[in-house]
């Protein structure tokens, strides 16, 4: 066992079932908007496992981005409407920018999209809010991260960008229920259990932009986390990529799935998440 299983297990847990990407010979390509005719949204296959998913409630003091790859705050924003674009530009970008630079001591925090999620009023094509992901990825792999941070920089006119880029720095979400969290919570994998070959990079393809973001193959190692009854007052913090490559966490798996303690008529969960590229002292 590693130096934090043992502990660990002794956590109340729910079991449920997550969606791991079958293993493939082909390179995995999704697409992130509806694809030409007759073409698929992703040439993957999924299978689901039924794991434990631990309540890190009881450890939010002891998890962090540098040993699991996800840490867990209070914080009470004052947007009062998070649908309003504005609002979230204007009121919550600051706010996370600063909760950021204390959690984890950032020298510049650079926040370069958001994304809202909420099923019940979801309309691919016609608005930009998503539903849950239900399958477990990281959003960058060990060389989109640069790619990503390089186009993050460039868009927002930093200079000497190749000098920024040797700093070390990291791309880490901001997560947090606009209303309390009942169904479709998001679970999160402690990074250091997950062995580098469950990771599978794959190609993301948007209209005029192509990423890479890794899917995740099943392994009985890997150690799952949630915080249950999530609130609007409080936000997850996921690290999607370090630069860092001395042992530390790096890529924290993730995703939202069907709790089998929801309620049956529980409300679909609307949350917000920010992304962003943050550079540490050196």
């Amino acid at each position: 066992m590693s130096r934090d299983n043992r502990f660990f297990s002794d956590l109340k847990h729910v079991e449920a079932e997550l969606n791991y990407l079958t293993p493939m010979a082909e390179k995995l390509v999704n697409y992130a908007y509806e694809p030409p005719a007759g073409v698929p949204r992703s040439n993957g296959k999924y299978e689901t496992h039924k794991v434990p998913i631990r309540n890190a409630r009881e450890i939010s003091d002891k998890v962090s981005l540098e040993r699991q790859g996800f840490d867990f705050t209070a914080h009470k924003s004052k947007v009062s409407d998070f649908y309003d674009e504005d609002e979230i530009r204007s009121v919550y970008y600051p706010e996370a920018k600063q909760l950021l630079k204390e959690l984890i001591g950032a020298t510049e925090v650079l926040i370069f999209d958001h994304t809202l999620r909420n099923a019940e009023i979801s309309q691919p094509g016609e608005n930009e809010i998503r539903e849950p992901v239900k399958r477990v990825h990281n959003d960058f792999t060990a060389n989109s991260g640069y790619t990503r941070a390089r186009k993050v920089l460039t868009e927002q006119g930093i200079d000497n960008i190749d000098q920024a880029l040797q700093k070390r720095f990291a791309l880490i979400n901001i997560w947090r229920p606009i209303a309390p969290v009942q169904e479709s919570p998001l679970a999160v994998c402690d990074a250091l259990s997950i062995a580098p070959t469950d990771l599978v990079a794959g190609d993301l393809l948007y209209p005029n932009y192509a990423g890479e973001t890794y899917s995740i193959t099943y392994n009985p190692s890997h150690q799952w986390f949630y915080f249950p009854q999530m609130q609007q007052d409080e936000a997850l913090f996921i690290k999607c990529f370090d630069s860092a490559e001395d042992g530390r966490a790096r890529f924290a798996g993730h995703t939202g799935f069907d709790d089998p303690t929801s309620p049956s008529d529980a409300p679909p969960r609307q949350s917000i998440e920010l992304r962003t590229v943050v550079f540490y002292p050196e």
